[in-house]
């Protein structure tokens, strides 16, 4: 876990992704507020564990606005023991200048669920770009479930993150990304009209060793978005990686069909990541509901593979 980071947290830490040459566009500095300004870097920390009693609770909270994270909650069937937690903004949607960093600790046999209290809406950018860094680590026999609501990003927005997950390999994580393509139903629709996102995620052992990298740039100004092979038709894009033990790869790959649904215009499918780290699924559909029924769908097959108990229907209101 990280220490002492309310005490070293300073304006020097700054989430910084100006060296990224995607970003060159969008250096300029914000009219409004600056970069770091208070409110404009939010900071958040969660570190679960065992306590005496060797359940699994939140034993470490910091957050700065714009983010908020309240008590944890108990509220799955399925798993009473798990502490789920939901991350909130005060601050409305990202714009120009904000900074966000993340970090997710779930120490040894300790599990967790982690979601987002609404979808995390990217407002039109003027002069700079909006940045976010996760730091999520695993100890031994850990477990992590981290589903947020979907992105939103409007016309013009900049977006950038770079996720590192450190897993143990007895530990399982189970990480999802749902990208909207814009407002669809604002005025005419505003799909695919963000200037760019970039979106990282790499996985690595506690000793450093790294195990994959995987990243897309999106520029609809460079690349036609519409093209067969990448949206095509679909309006919806579900990114999941899944890191696991070894022994847990092939009963869930074998599990989890690819398929395309041409009534119901949805696609999903399946493959391995390098070095026997776990799997990456890939979901493609026209709205976020079919997309996420179909990410829960496969997060129960990979908790009931790892737990021996599948994920508890969803709330009606999410």
């Amino acid at each position: 876990m990280i220490k002492n980071e309310k005490l070293e947290y300073t304006d020097k830490q700054l989430v910084d992704f100006d060296s990224a040459s995607e970003m060159k566009p969008y250096l300029t500095k914000p009219r409004a507020m600056y970069v770091g300004a208070p409110g404009k870097q939010g900071y958040l920390n969660l570190g679960f564990e065992l306590d005496a009693s060797g359940k699994s609770i939140l034993r470490e909270l910091d957050r700065r606005a714009p983010l908020i994270v309240q008590q944890e909650l108990y509220f799955d069937e399925e798993l009473p023991g798990m502490p789920c937690v939901y991350i909130l903004s005060s601050g409305g949607p990202n714009v120009d200048g904000d900074r966000y960093r993340q970090i997710i600790t779930v120490k040894d046999g300790a599990m967790a669920f982690v979601s987002t209290g609404a979808a995390t809406k990217l407002a039109r950018m003027q002069d700079n770009y909006s940045g976010l860094e996760q730091t999520i680590v695993l100890g031994k026999d850990a477990y992590l479930e981290y589903l947020p609501e979907p992105i939103i990003p409007c016309a013009h927005t900049r977006f950038i993150s770079d996720t590192r997950m450190t897993v143990d390999p007895s530990a399982t994580v189970f990480y999802s990304e749902i990208f909207m393509g814009g407002r669809k139903y604002f005025g005419d629709g505003e799909l695919f009209a963000f200037d760019i996102l970039s979106v990282c995620t790499h996985g690595e052992r506690p000793d450093g060793n790294q195990l994959f990298r995987e990243k897309f740039v999106i520029d609809p100004s460079r690349s036609p978005i519409r093209d067969i092979g990448v949206m095509h038709g679909y309006d919806v894009f579900a990114n999941v990686l899944v890191m696991t033990p070894e022994a847990n790869i092939a009963p869930i790959y074998d599990a989890t069909a690819a398929f395309i649904n041409e009534q119901e215009h949805i696609a999903a499918g399946i493959t391995h990541l390098p070095n026997n780290a776990g799997l990456l699924f890939k979901v493609l559909g026209p709205e976020p509901g079919p997309v996420k029924k179909i990410v829960r769908e496969f997060c129960s097959r990979v908790r009931s593979q790892v737990k021996g108990c599948p994920l508890p229907e969803e709330f009606p209101w999410r």
